[in-house]
């Protein structure tokens, strides 16, 4: 059956053309169908010339993302005569010295997907909001109930700012004014919101599968300038809060602010075992966080 041109004439006349995806939006649309499982490991991908037909963009945007795609280790054999070949390991981010950086959306769930198949998982996190975190945590969720996962237990520790500091970030860019700062009380909802939900959604996993459950918080006095993540006492993952000028629409008013998208952040993988950079990364992390953890932190209540 033949694909109708997007921009074809009718009665002489073009349609209106839409704005072309970019070649990083046609690499997430393929980068989700390759983590959810539409695209399995070992399986050939549709020609160039079938996914620029697809997406309705030119072949060099098709190639773009292919070759972000190779990037990431998530396709191999990309060439012009033949399509390429889902990577055999692409459900997994690799670790160590020769992995690349990517954003925390690209490399965090498959990490944490990858700690939930020890029997004891145990994942320590230093987070501004835990939105990360939270949304990772989808992946190994979506395997324990379709019953590809089953730990026995599952230990997560997580460090955020405390409610009362003055936040480094985010902030008004004119500072604070008074007592009122909306910025201020829209992180702590969302600091709240996202708590709530990951615990909420662990928590379950006691009712529905029987799997040991503890989820844990306590606040920092400071605002960490890092996001950290350590994987069952074996991983480190780490990434830089970069603060940039940015809008925030909050109830009726645009409010010009200071803040950083952690989601975004490019996130440093170390492994232990990986050479003795990777191991003294990862073990220096760990005494970092439990140093935090009993000393300078205080208990957190995920309230208003």
């Amino acid at each position: 059956m033949a694909v109708e041109p997007e921009h074809a004439s009718v009665n002489g006349r073009k349609k209106p053309q839409r704005p072309q995806r970019t070649h990083r939006e046609v690499a997430d649309e393929l980068r989700a169908r390759i983590r959810s499982g539409v695209l399995r490991p070992g399986q050939r991908m549709p020609t160039q010339a079938q996914l620029a037909a697809e997406f309705g963009v030119e072949r060099q945007a098709v190639r773009g993302a292919l070759r972000i795609l190779q990037s990431e280790h998530l396709l191999t054999n990309i060439s012009k005569g033949a399509p390429a070949t889902v990577a055999e390991r692409a459900d997994r981010a690799a670790a160590g010295p020769a992995a690349p950086p990517q954003p925390t959306t690209v490399a965090l769930a498959p990490r944490i997907a990858s700690a939930f198949e020890a029997e004891h998982v145990h994942i320590d996190a230093v987070c501004l909001t835990a939105v990360s975190l939270t949304l990772a945590m989808g992946e190994p969720l979506r395997q324990i109930y379709a019953g590809r996962l089953k730990p026995a237990k599952v230990d997560v520790r997580v460090l955020l700012p405390s409610r009362s500091i003055d936040l480094a970030f985010p902030v008004p860019v004119g500072g604070r004014q008074g007592h009122d700062d909306p910025v201020h009380e829209r992180w702590l909802a969302q600091r709240n919101a996202q708590g709530q939900v990951l615990r909420h959604n662990l928590l379950a996993l006691r009712a529905t599968h029987g799997i040991d459950v503890r989820v844990t918080f306590r606040a920092l006095p400071f605002t960490p300038p890092v996001k950290l993540y350590l994987l069952n006492s074996t991983e480190a993952l780490f990434a830089y809060y970069t603060v940039t000028r940015s809008e925030a629409q909050i109830g009726q008013e645009s409010l010009p602010t200071y803040d950083a998208q952690g989601v975004r952040s490019m996130l440093f993988a170390f492994e232990q075992g990986d050479g003795l950079r990777d191991t003294t990364f990862v073990e220096q992390s760990h005494l970092w966080f439990n140093a935090l953890w009993e000393t300078i932190s205080s208990e957190l209540e995920l309230t208003d």
